[in-house]
Formats: structure tokens, C-alpha cells, sequence
């Protein structure tokens, strides 16, 4: 009886302990061009209802999840969001816009995730084709004083080759949790290339 019981609690920790860890790690996992029903199978988190025979339609997450990218060479994954959308034409996955934070970032830690995802982009081989004129995002003094000096902030484009396009951006933004601190918004958003491969 005694084996029994301690079975079964090993059994129902492993369980909880299963539940805990999918809770935790809500994700989506999705590839442009890949349809709907691919992204729900691989993600953890749950997704909005599709909206058949609509044509262009948007998708979001129902509670925050992290990105992960998914494709061979150029894949990549972000922190939390609380603002994630999947934009599909038909089923098919065409573009995504994600928020990659649950609340506006102290500046040393947004940078920290724009920097992040600016390296697992190089070490995957895409590349800022234009950066003379949207240079990537550096930890320098005068990225520093371009974000802290206004709403505009900062802005970069990079490319996988002539398969993706993405959009990386930072701006300063107020938040009504600690509205006395430098707090800063990152954007994301990433399809097929809408600009010429330069």
C-alpha cells in the first residue's frame, strides 16, 4: 500500500511538474508560409480561432508567449510578449508583429533584447543591408542619447538573404506603472522582403 501511495506522488509531481513547465514556457512557434494548424501543433500557447474563407485575417496569442522563428538557418526566438500578431492570407502564415516584452523596459534592458536578437540574427546570416542608413542598434553613448531624446528612437532593417525581411525598432514610451523612469517600447515585425533585397 505504502509503494502505492509513493507512486502515485511521484506520478502526480511529474505531472505537475510537466503542467508547470508548459505553463512557463507559452510559446508560438511558427514559419512564414507554413498554415494555421503547423503553428498550433508546435506552440504551447494557446492561439485565437481562425477565421476561414476571409482571406487576410489576423491571429494573436491568449496570454503573453514568446517567439519562437522557426527556419533552418535563419531561425531565431524573443523574450514574452503581451502584443503578438500573425497577419495569414487564406491559412498561410504571411507576416508577424510582436511587442517582444510584457511592459515598456528600462533602457539597459531593452537594449539587452534588441542587441539579443541582433546577434542570433548575424550568427544565422542575415544581415543589416542598410546599414548607412538605419546602422543596427550598439550600447553607445549616442544610441543612448538618440533613444533617451525623443519619441523617435531608432530603427534597423535586416535580411535573410531574399526570404525575410525584418523590422526592428525602439522608441521611448510612457508607462502609467512607473511613470517617473525612462521606460522604452520594441517593435518587431517580420514577412517576406517588402523592400528590394539590396
Amino acid at each position: 500500500m505504502k509503494r502505492r501511495y509513493w507512486v502515485c506522488l511521484m506520478l502526480l509531481t511529474l505531472w505537475a511538474a510537466d503542467v508547470l513547465r508548459s505553463w512557463y514556457e507559452r510559446e508560438i512557434a511558427l514559419e512564414i508560409g507554413g498554415t494555421y494548424e503547423e503553428m498550433l501543433k508546435r506552440s504551447s500557447a494557446r492561439f485565437s480561432l481562425p477565421f476561414p474563407g476571409e482571406g487576410t485575417w489576423p491571429g494573436w496569442p491568449k496570454s503573453d508567449a514568446q517567439l519562437r522563428f522557426i527556419d533552418p538557418q535563419y531561425g531565431f526566438v524573443t523574450p514574452k510578449s503581451s502584443d503578438f500578431y500573425v497577419i495569414f492570407n487564406d491559412n498561410i502564415i504571411q507576416s508577424l508583429t510582436i511587442y517582444p516584452q510584457t511592459e515598456p523596459l528600462l533602457l539597459d534592458d531593452a537594449l539587452q533584447v534588441v542587441l539579443d536578437l541582433q546577434d542570433q540574427w548575424r550568427r544565422g546570416g542575415w544581415e543589416d543591408k542598410k546599414q548607412k542608413r538605419f546602422p543596427p542598434f550598439a550600447d553607445t553613448p549616442q544610441w543612448r542619447a538618440q533613444l533617451r531624446n525623443g519619441p523617435i528612437g531608432g530603427t534597423t532593417y535586416w535580411y535573410a538573404g531574399d526570404k525575410y525581411q525584418a523590422l526592428l525598432a525602439m522608441n521611448r514610451s510612457k508607462d502609467s506603472k512607473h511613470p517617473e523612469e525612462e521606460r522604452y517600447r520594441i517593435f518587431l515585425n517580420v514577412g517576406k522582403p517588402w523592400t528590394p533585397y539590396p
